[in-house]
């Protein structure tokens, strides 16, 4: 059992439940997909893939068009949805444990090493929220750690599925050879036994007390696979297409340029059942006026491959694990009762960070005192009004990964957005309000601005003690390409 140390159970001591507040408190279901892209649903844009479901959440709430996951890769995102700390500073930079970097001629820089777990002593919107007597709930995928680190360690009361990896052991139909959820039937789908547990949960819960649901689906991660109650819609669906468009390059992969995969479509809208089921179980247990909805994703969809991915994020560039809005912008629906503006669009950027310092002032938590948040809350734009932010959005990336990107970084300031490619020593410059599928790289027209942006990435990495790559020894110029 995890033992606090004496700064945390003085933390923890603030957020006592106050016994005379009769005020109903605000309970909150947290759903988050892993790799979903911003354009995979039909809300939107997407024409290949259905998910009615979440179409509807977003009438009933808002939906955000420039939300940004805190780096392209899953691990630090989710780092950051439970600390409201930028994953730099709680210093996971890569999935968990990352791909290694092998020290030859072809890779200029040397293995960034950076945690295999989030630290203990990080305090999560889960350990807030339980000393402030709320039930906490998890389910499915976590990749924060495994014993020790577990979301039983970090505030949950309850952990059914999440442990050290990024996807289901053994595939997504039992036997899954998950410890920490049992599979109930031989080839029982983890996405549906996920939902369920989910409604359970709301079924059985303490309802003198408010709660957080977190549900983490490992969908849509690979491997890719069918959902057999959608998958022969989406193949009949596949087959009316044209012949699908060339790939398009992106330096040394390429990525997908049309949204037809039939296996994927079928996990998209296996997790779009999965909120419809557990919004029916809001409605019938007339939870609605006290509950906020999250849905969103922990990077863009896996677009970029050597040899395209499953999804296309357009009209958006690339995807998963690259620093272009495909790779770090991502879905974004938020449903809060009596204060979301039914059917709004919001188009003010908001990042993962924010999710914390949003969630306590909507349950009238105050932010934990001697703690450095990252995150601002956007509760102002639920009601469409505009947030008062004026910090760049910044994105610190120095790994390889298997999507062909290699280490590099990035900054928004309004909507300008710069992005260094390390490897190959050169930088690019977009303006996002003309040119949000980042094609008209303007560094070269605009070089001061370029050089401006520069530095001011420089200077947030080196007040933020970035851990930058170092120079690989072996490595020969000859091998960039």
């Amino acid at each position: 059992m995890r033992v606090p140390c004496p700064l945390m159970l003085a933390l923890l001591l603030l957020y006592s439940p106050v016994l005379a507040d009769e005020r109903p408190r605000m309970n909150f279901v947290f759903v988050l997909i892993d790799d979903l892209g911003w354009a995979d649903l039909s809300c939107y844009g997407s024409s290949f893939h259905e998910t009615p479901h979440l179409d509807e959440l977003a009438k009933s709430g808002v939906r955000f068009t420039q939300a940004y996951a805190a780096c392209p890769v899953c691990s630090p995102t989710r780092a950051s949805i439970m600390t409201g700390r930028h994953p730099v500073r709680v210093n996971i930079t890569d999935w968990i444990p990352g791909q290694t970097a092998k020290r030859d001629a072809q890779h200029r820089f040397l293995q960034i090493e950076d945690r295999g777990e989030l630290p203990l002593e990080e305090l999560t919107v889960a350990e807030i929220l339980q000393a402030a007597g709320y039930q906490t709930f998890f389910a499915g995928k976590w990749h924060l750690g495994g014993d020790g680190f577990l979301p039983t360690d970090q505030g949950f009361d309850v952990n059914l599925g999440g442990g050290h990896w990024g996807q289901p052991p053994a595939g997504y139909f039992a036997p899954w050879k998950n410890k920490y959820l049992q599979e109930q039937h031989e080839g029982e789908y983890i996405t549906e036994r996920l939902t369920e547990e989910s409604v359970s949960f709301l079924k059985s819960r303490d309802p003198s007390r408010p709660f957080l649901l977190f549900l983490s689906h490992y969908d849509v991660h690979t491997p890719i696979h069918k959902d057999d109650k959608h998958f022969d819609h989406f193949k009949e669906k596949r087959l009316k297409l044209n012949s699908p468009p060339m790939p398009i390059k992106e330096r040394r992969g390429v990525s997908k340029a049309r949204q037809d995969n039939a296996e994927y479509a079928s996990m998209v809208s296996a997790i779009d059942d999965s909120v419809g089921q557990v919004a029916a179980a809001i409605r019938d247990l007339g939870l609605e006026d006290s509950t906020t909805i999250i849905f969103t994703s922990d990077n863009g969809g896996l677009c970029t491959l050597r040899k395209e991915g499953p999804t296309c994020n357009l009209p958006l560039r690339s995807g998963k694990g690259w620093l272009y809005e495909g790779g770090i912008r991502v879905p974004l629906i938020v449903r809060v009762p009596g204060k979301s503006t039914t059917g709004n669009a919001c188009d003010q950027p908001v990042l993962s960070t924010d999710f914390l310092p949003t969630i306590l002032e909507l349950a009238d938590v105050d932010p934990p005192a001697d703690v450095t948040l990252d995150g601002e809350s956007f509760t102002a734009a639920l009601s469409g009004n505009m947030l008062n932010q004026s910090r760049p959005l910044a994105w610190h990336y120095p790994h390889y990964h298997g999507s062909e990107w290699t280490p590099g970084a990035a900054m928004r300031v309004g909507d300008w957005k710069l992005i260094e490619f390390y490897e190959f020593g050169d930088a690019e410059l977009y303006n996002l309000a003309t040119d949000s599928g980042e094609l008209k790289n303007l560094a070269t027209e605009s070089p001061r601005q370029l050089a401006l942006m520069r530095q001011q990435l420089r200077n947030w990495q080196d007040n933020m003690h970035a851990q930058m790559p170092q120079e690989n020894p072996e490595f020969k110029a000859k091998g960039v390409k």
